[in-house]
């Protein structure tokens, strides 16, 4: 291991100039040939290749492995939850002497030894979106802030409300019933925006409020957002506001609402910002969504993980968080008074999916 730092610092020297020289040559020889071995490889390792939110950190992933001068090497579960492919990714990673990469964790949990592995090789590791359990096992944390995601449709919809003299009964459709990380922040944030006095935030469905009619879960689909929006009007025909935790699960209650005759009645707020969910806000079918920018992520971890390969400098932390907070834009064409918020035309434009 004592020759790395030579080693590393020849690779650069290279990468440098071949950047000093002219990014369209650059970009010409892309990943292939001699001179592409040179430069640093950084890794993507995503859940999985198909879903659109993956889709789209891949591409600005590659924009930035062009940008910042290194090879990306991508990878992706057959599935989500899929660890066994992502460790196996690792492996070729490390084989590969990648500087680093960047991980949206399948298993938060059972994937920590191999990125211990990585780590101890002296790779920068770098979680995008879902974090580690534990969360320091990676040395960066690049994601939403999803308490903040919530709460910023509970306020829109807590001010809509107001203004409009009425009382919320509210329906909130989970993820599942294992109170994951993003589905706990979310739906707290969410209920601490409108209003609600969540006892414990870390805790899904401890609070007492008479304003909330019922929670189910949707497995984040949308056939489980329908589902789940059949049995909770069974419970109570007079829900009038629904928080979903994304918009496939959002598209499932619109469509249960409307069988319902209720779609006109009832406001659905959600979180992700996909181009189908900002449709449905253009559409009237969403009344407000939170966006996300896994774009954004990407392309700030692989500009991280290539000024680690320059100069082992490492990315901070957002100030007060675990984590650097990649951003969130409340969506909606009803703005409300005191809610920040941008129209769809915003969300058109920075959507993915």
């Amino acid at each position: 291991m004592h020759h790395v730092p030579h080693h590393s610092a020849h690779r650069l020297s290279l990468a440098l100039a071949a950047v000093l020289v002219a990014a369209p040559a650059l970009a010409a020889c892309g990943s292939s040939g001699g001179g592409g071995s040179d430069k640093p490889i950084v890794g993507l390792i995503t859940k999985t290749d198909t879903n659109p939110f993956f889709v789209k950190m891949k591409e600005g992933a590659t924009t930035a492995a062009k940008a910042n001068g290194v090879t990306l090497q991508s990878f992706a579960g057959k599935q989500d939850g899929d660890n066994e492919s992502q460790v196996q990714a690792i492996e070729n990673l490390i084989s590969a002497g990648a500087k680093g990469f960047l991980i949206t964790p399948n298993d938060s949990k059972a994937i920590v030894p191999s990125i211990d592995k990585a780590r101890q090789q002296g790779m920068l590791v770098i979680a995008l979106d879902t974090q580690t359990d534990p969360p320091n096992a990676v040395d960066a944390t690049f994601a939403t802030d999803n308490f903040r995601a919530g709460l910023f449709v509970g306020q829109w919809a807590k001010a809509k409300f107001a203004k409009n003299g009425t009382q919320a009964k509210i329906a909130l459709l989970d993820l599942n019933p294992n109170q994951v990380s993003v589905d706990v922040q979310r739906d707290q944030g969410f209920l601490s925006g409108f209003g609600v006095d969540v006892k414990n935030k870390n805790r899904i469905g401890d609070e007492s409020d008479p304003r909330i009619a019922g929670h189910d879960v949707t497995d984040g689909a949308e056939d489980g957002g329908r589902t789940a929006m059949e049995n909770l009007l069974q419970k109570d025909p007079t829900i009038n506001l629904v928080y979903t935790i994304n918009e496939p699960a959002a598209a499932g209650a619109y469509q249960a609402l409307k069988a319902a005759g209720k779609d006109k009645s009832v406001t659905i707020v959600s979180v992700d910002g996909g181009c189908p969910g900002v449709a449905a806000v253009k559409a009237g079918q969403i009344g407000a969504t939170s966006q996300q920018y896994p774009l954004k992520m990407a392309q700030q971890g692989v500009a991280a993980i290539a000024a680690f390969a320059k100069n082992g400098a490492k990315p901070k932390a957002t100030a007060g968080k675990n984590f650097t907070d990649t951003g969130v834009t409340l969506i909606t064409d009803q703005p409300q008074s005191g809610v920040d918020s941008k129209d769809t035309a915003f969300g058109k434009a920075n959507c993915w999916g």
